[in-house]
């Protein structure tokens, strides 16, 4: 085990070179994810308007319930594979990665058949108001059957860099959202296809991200990948899941939330001068320009999980409170900055996704970025947090905190506050529920430094 982790660059190299070889593309990876969806929102914006921006934020649950899937076993199997490479168990350490792709295949086809029997029952429960419905069932009726794709292209990236090639997990994103962007453009304004054209150039992007991540399956790195490391093993893909689970459930959570919040908006809405669409289309876009953001901050965690992982396993604590601590401190800084703009150029922002909407759009617009996101440099913490112990192999802790802004405190809140404040109180909900999290996160994160602390008290007087 010692010769395993000197050869690893992951016990040995610097902290901060680590991070910059994983994290960054790890970023880019991520925001060319969040771009599939706000490349989209802008286009159909322009072309469509209030309408379809409506539209895509009532479909926007089915592709978060995607990236569930993806992160269910593609950071579970990243983490199980890493954390074996750490221990030294190069034999059992493929399993998780063949096991982990079966899984994101069979999952991404189940989510499809289910959304194609059932798109309008589930758009009417996703808050659909009825002059949006045609616009969303034009959208996801297509881009359902690129699900597959999707999981699959996003959960490979996460294995990918887990054998150490972070950046071809970007040039596999990046290539997608390339296409995506250029057949938007093409299909939407020069077709005209609108809300089909948007779909279908989402699923060809997907589909040629995929094929880069099947290709590399095939030139797997540190270890040799063979037909029997994908025939479903249960214990494998029981523990892969169950590493994986603190980052699914915090997906769940925001797809249950999104789903919460859209119902809301569209009832409180109704009961206010702002109607049915404009709460709705507004907190879509909000909520797609900030998960740019967020994907930046969740692209830290991830970065930082190979480093976490390993040297966890190879018992070498200093390292890993560094890797968290470093990751933590960039993502508070790049939150600071998303704030100020949150707070100072709403406007300019919301106008990108459609200029010729009426006052009232922009009014409300303007209030949630600045309510909704008031305490944005307070939210890696959580995510950061989540994703660190998932990375340490304590899964039920990751799981808690996944669950803490989004379902523990958010969902209460998002019910109770509107009884009261009406519209308004939904957009209090967002900050109440960023602090309580961030300092509960803060204070699991403490304990388990000081447990680590303790671990190495011990190891060093034996």
């Amino acid at each position: 085990m010692e010769e395993n982790v000197k050869e690893n660059p992951l016990g040995s190299e610097p902290i901060g070179k680590l991070m910059t070889k994983f994290a960054v593309p790890s970023i880019i990876a991520m925001l060319v994810g969040a771009l599939y969806n706000i490349v989209d929102q802008l286009f159909i914006g322009q072309a469509v308007g209030l309408l379809g921006n409506s539209a895509t934020n009532i479909a926007f649950p089915f592709s978060t319930s995607c990236i569930a899937l993806s992160l269910l076993f593609g950071i579970g199997g990243a983490s199980c594979f890493n954390l074996a490479m750490g221990k030294g168990e190069k034999e059992k350490a493929p399993y998780f990665i063949g096991n982990a792709v079966t899984m994101l295949i069979i999952s991404g086809l189940v989510l499809s058949v289910i959304t194609l029997c059932f798109l309008t029952p589930l758009l009417k429960l996703f808050g659909s108001p009825d002059n949006v419905l045609p616009y969303a069932e034009d959208y996801v009726r297509i881009s359902a059957y690129g699900f597959p794709f999707l999981v699959l292209s996003v959960g490979g990236g996460h294995l990918i860099r887990a054998d150490g090639s972070p950046r071809m997990t970007m040039f596999s994103n990046l290539v997608g959202a390339v296409i995506n962007t250029g057949l938007d453009a093409l299909f939407i304004f020069g077709f005209g296809w609108e809300m089909k054209g948007a779909a279908l150039a989402t699923i060809i992007g997907q589909i040629v991200s995929s094929a880069i991540v099947i290709v590399y399956l095939f030139h797997f790195k540190t270890v040799k990948l063979t037909l029997t490391h994908f025939k479903i093993k249960l214990k494998y893909t029981l523990r892969t899941a169950s590493i994986g689970m603190a980052s699914f459930f915090n997906q769940l959570a925001i797809m249950v939330v999104q789903i919460v919040l859209n119902n809301s908006l569209k009832h409180y809405g109704a009961l206010s001068i702002y109607g049915e669409e404009i709460p709705i289309a507004c907190a879509g876009i909000v909520m797609k320009v900030n998960q740019v953001i967020f994907s930046i901050v969740i692209g830290l965690g991830q970065g930082s999980q190979p480093i976490e992982s390993f040297n966890y396993g190879a018992r070498k604590y200093d390292r890993v409170r560094k890797a968290y601590k470093l990751a933590l401190i960039i993502a508070a800084a790049i939150s600071m900055v998303s704030f100020i703009a949150f707070q100072l150029i709403p406007r300019e922002i919301l106008s990108l996704f459609g200029s010729e909407e009426s006052e009232l759009y922009f009014e409300f617009g303007e209030k949630f970025f600045r309510i909704f996101l008031l305490l944005t440099p307070l939210v890696c913490i959580q995510p950061i947090t989540s994703t660190f112990f998932t990375s340490i192999g304590k899964p039920i802790k990751g799981v808690f905190l996944s669950l803490t802004r989004q379902i523990i405190f958010f969902l209460p809140l998002l019910i109770v506050l509107p009884i009261f404040f009406d519209i308004d109180g939904i957009l209090f909900t967002g900050p109440v529920a960023d602090f309580i999290s961030a300092v509960v996160a803060f204070f699991m994160a403490a304990a388990e430094f000081k447990s680590m602390k303790r671990a190495e008290l011990s190891q060093k007087s034996l």
